[in-house]
């Protein structure tokens, strides 16, 4: 029997839109909270509030992509990235939440891993939707 990866299983029903939509809207909006972020703190303080509602709002990107990678069978391959997301993503959270200056000088580093994440996810999307239907040519 042949192997795959399992991010290959039933290629000709293709990867859904929305799944790789959220996929490309992921790393988009945390640049963006990484510009919000630069600009408030050296430039215009009330970016911060644009920096928390890019924030919330990213949370259904992340909750689209886990549950597609649960719920629908051929994209549970992404499902360790997706999850992965979504840890750190809570991660977040809790370090801008938590007040002190620890979990506040952890926020950018936990932000730079949730960026690192997300565009892998997304390369490996982008790979998956790169793979030759089954029974089609190359040529």
């Amino acid at each position: 029997m042949e192997q795959s990866h399992d991010t290959f299983t039933d290629l000709s029903l293709g990867t859904p839109v929305w799944f790789t939509l959220s996929a490309c809207a992921l790393p988009l909006g945390l640049l963006t909270q990484f510009l919000s972020a630069g600009s408030a703190l050296f430039r215009d303080q009330t970016l911060w509030g644009l920096h928390g509602t890019i924030g919330g709002a990213l949370s259904i990107p992340i909750m689209t992509l886990l549950a597609g990678a649960v719920l629908v069978p051929r994209l549970r391959g992404f499902g360790w990235w997706a999850g992965l997301i979504c840890l750190l993503f809570l991660t977040q959270i809790g370090l801008a939440a938590g007040g002190g200056p620890l979990p506040l000088s952890l926020h950018p580093m936990n932000g730079a891993l949730l960026l690192v994440a997300s565009v892998v996810l997304l390369a490996k999307i982008e790979r998956r939707r790169a793979q030759p239907l089954p029974g089609r040519s190359l040529s």
